[in-house]
C-alpha cells in the first residue's frame, strides 16, 4: 500500500445515494465494505462526513437563521452521519470508534488526539464527527485539521467526480480533469477543491489531496495503492 494512515473526507450528500435526502443503507453499506477492504490490508483509516444530506448551516443562516445556532444544528447532523457510519461499518465487522468535537458523552467519545492515535494503531476505523466543534468552520477544515494532528499521509477527498476539472463536469461535458495539479495552480486558476480555509491549511502544512470518484466500488482501494485514479493536489 502507498498509504499506511489516511484521513477519508466524505460529504453527507453522499449518502443520500439517489434519495432527496437522508441515508441509502445500500450506500451506507457499499462505503462500509470498501473500508472494510482498505483496512484488511493493513491501512489505518480515520473518517470525517459532513451533513449535508441532514442539515446545512449556510443554508439555515441565508434563510435568516443564527450563524451560530445553524451551524452547531450541522454540527449535529455529522454526528448522525457518524453514527450511521458506524453502524454500518460494525455489521461488517469492523471495529469502529466514533469521537467528536462536542461531548455527547453517551454516544460517542469526546474527541482526544492521543486516543484517536491509540486506536488508529489498534486497527480501528476512528470516525470524528462535530466538525471542528467550532461555528463558521466547515468539514473540510475539520477533516485538513484532523488529518494533521493524526498525522495522516494522505487527505482522500471522496465525491461523486473522479477527479478535480477545470468546470463543472456535470454541466460541460467538454471540461478538462487534471490528473496531478500544484496548491498554487489551484488557487491560480480558481478551482474548487475545499473551502479556502481547509486548502490553505492543507498547503501550508504540505498535505497532499487526492480528488476521486467514491461512488466507483473499488477506488478507494486503487487509490491508497498508488494507483494513478482522481486527481493528486500537492
Amino acid at each position: 500500500m502507498k498509504y499506511k494512515r489516511i484521513l477519508l473526507k466524505l460529504s453527507g450528500e453522499a449518502l443520500m445515494g439517489d434519495r432527496q435526502y437522508g441515508i441509502d443503507p445500500n450506500r451506507l453499506a457499499e462505503y462500509a465494505e470498501d473500508i472494510k477492504a482498505v483496512t484488511e490490508k493493513g491501512v489505518e483509516v480515520a473518517i470525517v462526513i459532513g451533513g449535508g444530506n441532514i442539515f446545512r448551516g449556510v443554508a439555515g443562516a441565508s434563510k435568516g437563521m443564527d450563524r451560530v445556532q445553524s451551524d452547531h444544528m450541522g454540527m449535529l447532523a455529522t454526528v448522525i452521519n457518524g453514527l450511521a457510519l458506524q453502524d454500518a461499518l460494525e455489521q461488517a465487522n469492523v471495529k469502529t470508534r466514533l469521537q467528536t468535537a462536542i461531548k455527547i458523552n453517551e454516544v460517542a467519545e469526546p474527541f482526544i488526539r492521543r486516543k484517536a492515535m491509540a486506536h488508529l494503531n489498534k486497527g480501528r476505523v476512528v470516525i470524528f464527527g462535530g466538525g471542528t466543534g467550532n461555528p463558521y468552520f466547515t468539514t473540510d477544515s475539520a477533516a485538513v485539521l484532523r488529518a494533521i494532528e493524526i498525522e495522516a499521509d494522505v487527505i482522500l477527498k471522496g465525491t461523486r467526480v473522479d477527479g478535480i476539472y477545470n468546470s463543472d463536469p456535470e454541466k460541460n461535458t467538454d471540461a478538462i480533469k487534471y490528473d496531478h495539479i500544484s496548491f498554487d495552480d489551484v488557487l491560480r486558476k480558481g478551482l474548487k477543491v475545499m473551502d479556502t480555509t481547509a486548502f490553505t491549511l492543507s498547503q501550508e502544512n504540505e498535505l497532499p489531496i487526492i480528488v476521486f470518484d467514491m461512488n466507483t466500488r473499488g477506488n478507494l482501494m486503487k487509490v491508497v495503492s498508488g494507483d494513478a485514479i482522481g486527481t493528486t493536489v500537492n
